[in-house]
């Protein structure tokens, strides 16, 4: 694996993810990259919840798009009406996220490392 050379340093990262596995991989390949990990979360209301609550400062965030069958759009708003950065993530196609989402960052699964922190970090979600 390429040395990720602390790209998202003092980032705090929220990770919401339904998968296990992939959350843990997620998070510590966020961690290597300098970020601090919120979560990782399962549930969407649980993550709005979170970010309602304002106790846990938040840089930016990572959202499976399906999570168990729910979608993970209330979490977006509740992350966009607070100017806080996000990607989708999915492993399926664009049509994956609902039309009024599809202008926010989108990495497909599996992860291009380089091109998750680069839609991660871009200016204005």
């Amino acid at each position: 694996m390429p040395r990720l050379e602390k790209q998202l340093q003092d980032q705090r990262v929220m990770v919401v993810e339904d998968d296990y596995l992939v959350a843990l991989a997620l998070s510590s390949l966020l961690e290597e990259a300098g970020a601090s990990v919120v979560g990782p979360i399962s549930r969407a209301q649980e993550a709005v919840t979170l970010i309602e609550e304002g106790k846990e400062h938040i840089d930016a965030a990572i959202l499976d798009v399906d999570l168990n069958g729910e979608k993970s759009y209330a979490v977006a708003d509740a992350l966009a009406s607070r100017r806080i950065r996000f990607v989708f993530a999915t492993g399926y196609g664009a049509d994956a996220v609902a039309q009024p989402y599809r202008h926010y960052p989108r990495c497909q699964k599996p992860f291009d490392h380089q091109a998750l922190f680069r839609a991660l970090m871009a200016q204005g979600n």
